[in-house]
């Protein structure tokens, strides 16, 4: 599972479709049942991360640092964790080089895939 995964996975993204494949499963047995798609359900990321925030020892400003927004998460914060983390969502090598712009661009970058995901992100933190 990659960095990004396990962030999605912090926030709780996916745990509505695990609940609903478990549902349809026995449905699927079936021969001739045909999978229904299932629609993405929105997670209040802010919400989520603003608890975490208030319950975290440390005061983290998780809206503009993307070390502060994984420690509050509990993941690997290590510059060599953020570039693997970069490498993972294919950021620009010309800002790999520089760790104050690959932080910039992925923290924007996150922010962006997990409002792609379902996340409900305010347009200000995009």
């Amino acid at each position: 599972m990659g960095i990004f995964s396990s962030i999605m996975a912090k926030l709780g993204f996916g745990e509505d479709k695990q609940e609903a494949a478990v549902a349809a499963a026995p449905a699927a047995v079936e021969a001739a049942a045909v999978a229904a798609p299932v629609a993405i359900s929105e997670v209040d990321v802010v919400a989520k991360l603003e608890a975490l925030a208030k319950a975290h020892a440390e005061k983290l400003n998780w809206k503009v640092s993307i070390v502060d927004l994984l420690k509050l998460l509990g993941l690997d914060s290590s510059l060599a964790a953020r570039k693997e983390l970069a490498a993972e969502l294919a950021c620009p090598a010309e800002k790999m080089g520089d760790s104050a712009q690959m932080n910039m661009w992925l923290h924007k970058t996150v922010l962006q895939k997990l409002a792609a995901n379902g996340g409900n992100i305010p347009a200000d933190l995009l």
